[in-house]
């Protein structure tokens, strides 16, 4: 084939031809406008003279130079100084008159501008979530591009059919909407644009714009083409702040916050409704200028508040305060107002955008509480109880005088110190723990009795009474401490108590010394009754009339010391407490059973005694005397008349610290299990004999004690009873 060089070098292409070894034989002045001279081409190879081509154009060169084929392509090549070029090419094999390849004529364009417009294109769409579609009326078939097909949700396999495409979207409202968007489109012509949402493949709810422009040839739509965009972030921000405005419109209303804007330049003054009704005014009456709301403002209060707008609007100090305004039927009310200065690019002041409260009430409850304030604050300090204000970590916030001349501190003094550092160690755990109850909600106040050291060291008694305050978030702002002096109170208490101690101990004293007259002296006068019955016994041999007034002496001194002792009480009755001497326990057994012997053989019982000589106690001689008298005599009165063997035995060892003395008997015995918790009782008796009296044990009982002792009992109904007593040991 023969090529002009006319031909060819006007052709409007970059045209180049080239032989069998890639070797340039003509190029067009195209082709040099685009990669240099002709001169530096033409005989000199392609692949040396054009090195920084894409590879993918080589191996087409080389391809169409070995087989007679058509090549077409396009693709990037990055040069040496790091800049992208696109090039596009279309090769052609050239054959003689023996279809032997003879060369290759290759058209060599760069098209990076375009190239790059497209990629442009293609990132803004990808960016954008903007996506094509083509809806082919005539042959029913619809086209969506890759983004399309992203926001739905599906691969780029997906093949899309108008049915489907149209069940993508949420049933109701939005697939309602395109249903008869397009149905108008295609029997109409009429386009739409709508924002609608979509259920996607993954079903998520996506807010979509969709935008279909309707093809009509000769009266017939036959195709529609549109796009396709994501806007569900930018929708539901939308979504979220109308809601967020008509919450705000409805918080506004329902507060009574009204909304002003003042244009500075032009003096306009634009108000919402609100303002109207804060103002008790009618929006006709409303001028609109800002001399039109001064009117509204109390002369008082218009003088300050104008210095601070023309502040805020030079940016010397924000624009946020409180006035009066007068309202036309006279009213008075306070108004809170903010606002914001809004500035051009110079930075001059052009508007002034702000909120008006009526906050009259607030102002009169403030009013009020500053009254109330004040009323308390005299009331604490002047108060003739002691009353502070405590931080949460014990320290004195204020105290009053009455505080302060209880403790002995000043006012400063106080003020440095903790609670903790004045209480009495003994008091501070309780009162901690009531105020942690307090702490943690689980009570409001408390009220202890309580020990102070005033500045002396001495103790105060008080009576404490603590109330939380609490924030408004309800945590606790600090304590109220209420705290009465009680000193004169306790001391008087102490007295009363001293000396009801000094009654109840001289009571009890009265209680033994009778127990002792009539149960020691009935004994010893029985005992005496019972001598002189004997000795008046004319069979009475001469011997035994000798022993019965030997016996008649014995028991008379025994009388006498009897006496003695309770003459030795009667003697200290005036005492607080008792005095304990060292007493012997054998003779004063000895003694007792000399003073009852005539009891004893009256009623035909035999005592054996068990006791060493130099056993000795702590104790009263006339309740030691007057115990063992009881216990022994007991035994003799609850004697089983049964028995022809009657026996009491009298023992007494040394246990540690103690002397125990032990009196046994064999006679009734007492149920223990019916009678064991009421056999020391007052009046308590047990076997219905006629001179019990039921308080002989409840006194013994109450001697031993009072002495620093114990009695223990251990009996079985027909067997016995053994009392057991324990006395402190010399």
């Amino acid at each position: 084939m023969i090529i002009e060089q006319s031909l060819l070098k006007k052709a409007p292409i970059p045209l180049a031809v080239l032989d069998t070894d890639g070797v340039f034989l003509k190029v067009s002045d195209r082709w040099s406008t685009y990669f240099g001279p002709i001169n530096k081409m033409v005989g000199k190879s392609f692949f040396e003279t054009m090195p920084e081509v894409p590879k993918e154009l080589e191996s087409d060169i080389r391809h169409c130079l070995e087989y007679s084929d058509f090549k077409s392509g396009e693709a990037r090549a990055v040069s040496e100084n790091g800049n992208a070029v696109w090039y596009n090419w279309k090769i052609e094999t050239i054959t003689n008159d023996n279809d032997n390849i003879a060369g290759i004529m290759l058209v060599l364009e760069v098209d990076t501008e375009k190239k790059l417009e497209e990629e442009f294109l293609v990132n803004s769409q990808r960016v954008a979530q903007v996506g094509g579609w083509e809806l082919d009326v005539i042959k029913n078939e619809i086209h969506w591009s890759r983004i399309t097909k992203k926001i739905h949700g599906l691969d780029d396999d997906y093949i899309p059919n108008l049915e489907g495409a149209i069940s993508f979207y949420k049933e109701g409202y939005s697939r309602f909407t395109i249903s008869k968007a397009v149905n108008e489109a295609i029997e109409q012509g009429k386009p739409w644009d709508v924002e609608l949402q979509i259920v996607t493949a993954k079903q998520e709810e996506v807010w979509v714009r969709a935008i279909g422009e309707p093809e009509i040839i000769n009266g017939v739509c036959v195709r529609v083409i549109g796009t396709f965009q994501n806007i569900d972030r930018r929708k539901k921000a939308e979504i979220d702040y109308n809601r967020v405005s008509d919450r705000l419109a409805l918080a506004t209303d329902k507060a009574g916050i009204g909304i002003w804007e003042y244009d500075i330049k032009r003096n306009q003054l634009l108000w919402d409704s609100n303002m109207y009704n804060l103002y008790g005014i009618e929006e006709s009456d409303f001028e609109g200028v800002y001399e039109a709301w001064e009117s509204n403002v109390l002369p008082e209060d218009l003088k300050e508040l104008s210095n601070l707008a023309k502040d805020a609007i030079k940016g010397i100090r924000n624009y946020d305060t409180s006035f009066r305004i007068k309202w036309p039927n006279g009213d008075v009310k306070w108004i809170k107002t903010e606002a914001t200065v809004i500035r051009d690019e110079k930075g001059e002041a052009v508007k002034m955008i702000g909120v008006n409260v009526d906050i009259t009430e607030l102002k009169n409850t403030q009013l009020q509480l500053e009254t109330s304030e004040k009323s308390l604050l005299g009331a604490f300090e002047n108060s003739s109880v002691g009353m502070a204000l405590v931080a949460k970590d014990g320290t004195f916030i204020k105290v009053n005088q009455s505080l302060c001349d209880s403790l002995g501190y000043s006012n400063e003094e106080l003020l440095s110190l903790t609670f903790q550092d004045i209480t009495y160690p003994g008091d501070l755990e309780i009162d901690l723990s009531l105020l942690g109850e307090v702490i943690d909600n689980k009570r409001n106040t408390y009220q202890i009795e309580k020990r102070y050291f005033d500045k002396k060291g001495q103790l105060v008694h008080t009576l404490l009474t603590v109330t939380a305050v609490k924030k408004f978030d309800g945590t606790i702002s600090h304590f109220v401490s209420q705290i009465v002096d009680i000193s004169s109170r306790i001391k008087a208490e102490e007295k009363l108590k001293s000396l009801l101690e000094l009654t109840t101990n001289k009571n009890s004293s009265l209680v033994n010394f009778a127990h002792i007259v009539s149960h020691n002296l009935r004994s010893n006068a029985a005992n005496l009754t019972m001598i002189c019955k004997f000795l008046l016994d004319d069979e009475l041999k001469p011997e035994e009339q000798k022993e019965m007034l030997n016996m008649l002496g014995r028991a008379s001194d025994g009388l006498n010391e009897t006496i003695s002792h309770l003459n030795e009480i009667v003697q200290t009755k005036l005492e607080s407490g008792i005095k304990l001497k060292e007493v012997s326990v054998f003779k004063t057994v000895n003694k007792v059973l000399e003073d009852i012997n005539a009891l004893l053989q009256e009623n035909n019982i035999n005592v054996n005694t068990n006791i060493p000589n130099n056993l000795n106690v702590k104790g009263v001689p006339a309740y030691i005397e007057s115990i063992v008298m009881n216990l022994i005599t007991n035994g003799i009165k609850y004697r089983d008349p049964k028995k022809e063997k009657r026996m009491l035995t009298v023992k007494g060892f040394v246990k540690d610290e103690f002397i125990v003395l032990s009196v046994q008997d064999n006679g009734k015995g007492i149920d223990l299990e019916k009678y064991g918790d009421k056999i020391f009782g007052m009046y308590k008796t047990f076997h219905g004999n006629e001179d019990a009296r039921g308080i002989g044990l409840f006194i013994t009982k109450n001697q031993i004690e009072s002495m620093g002792g114990t009695i223990e009992v251990e009996s079985e109904v027909g067997v016995g009873t053994t009392f057991k007593i324990m006395l402190l040991k010399v």
